[in-house]
């Protein structure tokens, strides 16, 4: 469990300052990015049995864009480069294309799977695998890397309070991490008892990637991270 208590007030700073709608999800992101960027070692992806790394730190976020019953990516590429608003303004104006179907990539794949025989399905993925997934070869409408070296969803937005996302094969993504519904819950505050808003993130890897000793480095620095979210702006 993550105590939400710097992130939240952290987020409302930003949005003052810069009268952008940051929300959570685009804090999470902007550590992501820097994990990603301290933990070299799962910013890979399996190519024909061989461990390619991926050059950038791009992380993906899912974007619910028909009210639960359509989901799309957008990729903000270079997150560990980027501020907290500018990841936010970036995935912003990205959404608002989904959502007004002007984003090529998901209105063009989306027409070319109405049109595929079931029978075809597999071989089509699979095939997309290899070529978007594993070399970034743009193909079936879909970018190269569309979800990037990381995957974020924020499954609190559904009423869930935590979760394990579904790896999609074919975009051969090392790391996905649900956020989950901030509520109060008891927490201890330099020894004594208190209530603080809290949330999980739930992470899951490739294990040809991602070991315990991995997934225990992600964890320490993403509660490094997110207990002093105004750190993220200043690297």
């Amino acid at each position: 469990m993550i105590d939400a208590t710097a992130v939240l007030a952290h987020v409302e700073r930003l949005r003052q300052e810069s009268g952008v709608d940051v929300t959570v999800t685009h804090v999470v992101g902007a550590a992501l990015g820097r994990v990603l960027r301290e933990i070299p070692e799962i910013r890979a992806r399996v190519v024909f049995g061989r461990i390619v790394p991926f050059s950038t730190c791009d992380v993906g976020f899912a974007v619910d864009i028909a009210g639960g019953a359509d989901l799309a990516p957008h990729k903000v590429e270079r997150a560990d480069e980027k501020t907290t608003v500018e990841i936010a303004e970036e995935l912003i104006a990205g959404v608002d294309r989904l959502r007004r179907g002007r984003e090529r990539h998901h209105r063009r794949s989306s027409s070319i799977i109405r049109y595929v025989p079931t029978a075809l399905l597999r071989p089509a993925m699979a095939t997309a695998g290899v070529l978007v997934g594993g070399l970034g070869i743009p193909a079936f409408g879909q970018p190269g890397f569309p979800l990037g070296a990381a995957f974020v969803s924020n499954v609190g937005s559904l009423g869930l309070d935590d979760a394990f996302l579904a790896p999609v094969p074919f975009a051969r993504v090392p790391l996905y991490v649900a956020i989950g519904a901030i509520k109060d819950a008891p927490a201890v505050v330099d020894g004594q008892l208190a209530v603080r808003p809290q949330f999980s993130i739930v992470a899951t890897g490739d294990h040809r990637l991602v070991d315990g000793a991995h997934a225990g480095r992600v964890a320490n620095l993403l509660r490094q991270l997110l207990a002093d979210p105004a750190e993220l702006d200043n690297h």
